[in-house]
């Protein structure tokens, strides 16, 4: 019984280890994959505005054209940023409102109760930013380059923007 709890507290040390050293990939992962649906989203959309003017006019949204452009463009540039981590928690936040948008005005229909509602695509998506705005682009991105350029020219004794004491 002894050695089965050494044998365990040895595979658990081994996993938290390894996860440790894997910490960069989770946020990695998640940037690049929510960044690229919404660039290439972003872009088949201007790309065939037209078509997304059409729907949000059926939708009874106002000012359609304006809206299908700017949350083409949204898709596009805030993808953009999250694909190369530059301003990942701020690129974050306009995403967020796009889909909320776009569940309530185009999908609202669909949800009948929680399960529903977290079961959409769109929810998941808002997950995920969320989860960037608050825990940040990761250590492969830009924003992590700026952070640590900002931290090497820091005077000493002060703390660079945005580090903890």
């Amino acid at each position: 019984m002894i050695r089965r709890m050494k044998v365990l507290g040895s595979v658990s040390e081994l996993a938290d280890n390894v996860a440790k050293k894997a910490q960069w990939l989770s946020p990695t992962v998640t940037r690049l994959t929510v960044g690229l649906v919404f660039f290439w989203s972003g872009w088949g959309k201007l790309n065939d505005l037209g078509q997304v003017i059409e729907f949000f006019t059926s939708l009874g949204l106002p000012a359609p054209a304006f809206q299908a452009l700017l949350a083409s463009t949204t898709e596009l540039v805030c993808g953009g940023l999250l694909i190369l981590g530059l301003g990942t928690r701020l690129a974050a936040v306009p995403l967020i409102i796009t889909m909320i948008v776009a569940i309530r005005t185009a999908l609202w229909d669909q949800v009948e109760g929680v399960s529903s509602l977290v079961g959409l695509l769109e929810f998941a998506y808002i997950a995920l930013l969320l989860w960037l705005a608050t825990h940040g682009a990761g250590p492969l991105s830009i924003d992590a380059l700026l952070v640590r350029g900002r931290q090497a020219t820091a005077p000493t004794g002060q703390l660079a923007l945005g580090q903890r004491a």
